[in-house]
């Protein structure tokens, strides 16, 4: 199987150097420290350096890779050529897309630079040059290739799906948020490369970064929206016969609606046909350009949340066109959320044993997802259940021997009450005035605890774990 990595480059780095006099002085170098979060240990926090690139541009500000700044505590950028270092902090952010603005304090930072213009998605085959400072030496690199492919495919600091730009040109850590250029333009921010594979690289492209800068225009980041439907693909023609499709109808099949997008206009077991008059294929894919196709969710993805986006429907045989209003991120949409930052880890003890949400960075840092968790991870959120609630170890002691080994244990009642969400779950344990906290999974397997050595032993538990406090803010 192969992975995509974000290109940041760690302090046991060093960096390569090549110069342009017509751009270099506009890509930075940027340091960053950042705070490691420990999701199984969510108490924890070490600090770990590393470095990447950005690009000036217009506003006095810097662009680059979300990756780059998150989870940061301390931000230092630095101009080609140059050793001082300016204090920098965070504008805004989208680790949806894998993007970030930079502003630095001191305005003389910015003194006699000509900020990069943003160009619009290139063509295939269009040559692009990489500008950054990765792995090979201390000074600025350029690398040079073409553009060989644009489509959707997952970004990997988020895990959402999204439109990118795969390149030939050689990428290393350290490339990370720096600009690719073609025609004097940026096309997009290199974002990360395909181990074990040769010079194929991946770009946020422009049309992600104008999303991103428009949305930040009024001072929110509102984000990218999600239609909050699943849709199968119609190219079995058996699947097609079975819904009716006549020949040259195409399309793609909603299967399923997220309960707080019932109310959208659409319906189960509807046939959409275009998107704001583009015809989908049975694939799930638009022509966008010619003899280019791209997934229709793209159409979605180009509007700001609060927009509206036009169906073409076949549903029991009639065409209908039906309007729908953007309302929700994914993140609104799921259950088991995508990957979080810039936030600590929220958790809760009791008696020893540690419960937390579950999410993406939990089950990122294990080392294997329990088969009773894997169902979760595709299943949807309803009114009567917002969070999964996970016990995630046990801290040994005498009050919760018999329970030791046990990990990764979803809880779905608290003394006969079902768990709708994370918040409701820490209520009603500690709210609770019953001698026993009964906790039961969904098979109706029990764990018990004693209310009364729970309250006598946390504070002695806590200091042998040298854990300040028994839950996150």
């Amino acid at each position: 199987m192969h992975y995509l990595v974000p290109l940041l480059l760690l302090f046991n780095f060093t960096f390569a150097s090549q110069n342009d006099e017509d751009i270099k002085h506009a890509v930075v170098k940027i340091y960053s420290a950042h705070k490691n979060l420990d999701y199984l240990n969510p108490w924890n926090v070490t600090v770990y350096r590393s470095s990447g690139s950005g690009a000036i541009i217009d506003g006095n500000r810097i662009l680059t890779n979300a990756h780059v700044v998150a989870n940061t505590t301390f931000i230092e950028v630095k101009h080609f050529g140059e050793t001082k270092r300016y204090k920098a902090k965070v504008l805004a952010v989208s680790h949806q897309v894998d993007l970030a603005l930079l502003s630095v304090e001191d305005d003389e930072f910015f003194k006699d630079i000509t900020p990069l213009k943003i160009d619009d998605l290139p063509k295939m085959r269009q040559k692009v040059s990489i500008y950054g400072f990765p792995v090979g030496g201390a000074t600025l690199s350029i690398s040079d290739g073409i553009v060989s492919r644009i489509e959707q495919f997952r970004y990997k600091h988020s895990g959402e799906p999204f439109l990118g730009i795969q390149v030939d040109a050689a990428i290393n850590p350290g490339n990370s948020g720096g600009p690719a250029i073609s025609n004097g333009e940026i096309i997009g921010v290199v974002m990360q490369n395909r181990p074990r594979a040769q010079n194929v690289g991946f770009l946020v492209p422009t049309p992600v970064i104008k999303h991103f800068l428009k949305d930040i225009k009024d001072g929110e980041n509102s984000g990218f929206s999600s239609l909050g439907i699943v849709t199968e693909n119609l190219e079995n023609r058996a699947l097609r016969d079975l819904y009716g499709l006549k020949e040259g109808q195409s399309g793609v099949l909603v299967t399923y609606i997220t309960y707080n997008e019932m109310d959208s206009g659409l319906s189960v077991g509807d046939i959409i046909t275009s998107i704001d008059s583009k015809n989908i294929e049975d694939d799930g894919t638009v022509n966008f350009r010619e003899d280019e196709f791209v997934n229709y969710k793209y159409y979605i993805d180009i509007k700001q949340i609060g927009d509206s986006v036009n169906f073409g429907v076949i549903r029991k045989a009639k065409h209908l066109d039906i309007k729908v209003k953007l309302t929700h991120q994914i993140n609104e949409l799921l259950l088991v959320k995508t990957l979080q930052y810039d936030s600590m880890p929220s958790y809760f003890i009791y008696g020893g044993y540690l419960f937390s949400p579950l999410n993406s960075n939990l089950l990122s840092q294990s080392n294997t997802i329990p088969l009773r968790l894997k169902r979760f991870t595709r299943d949807w959120p309803s009114e009567n259940r917002k969070d999964i609630v996970v016990l995630v170890k046990v801290l040994t002691d005498e009050s919760n021997r018999g329970n030791h080994s046990v990990t990764f244990w979803p809880v779905a009642r608290v003394n006969g009450k079902a768990v709708k969400s994370f918040k409701q779950f820490k209520k009603l344990v500690q709210n609770s005035k019953e001698k026993f906290i009964v906790l039961e999974d969904y098979d109706a397997y029990k764990i018990v605890i004693d209310t009364q050595k729970a309250k006598k032993t946390e504070k002695a538990l806590l200091e042998r774990y040298n854990i300040q406090y028994n839950s996150s803010k």
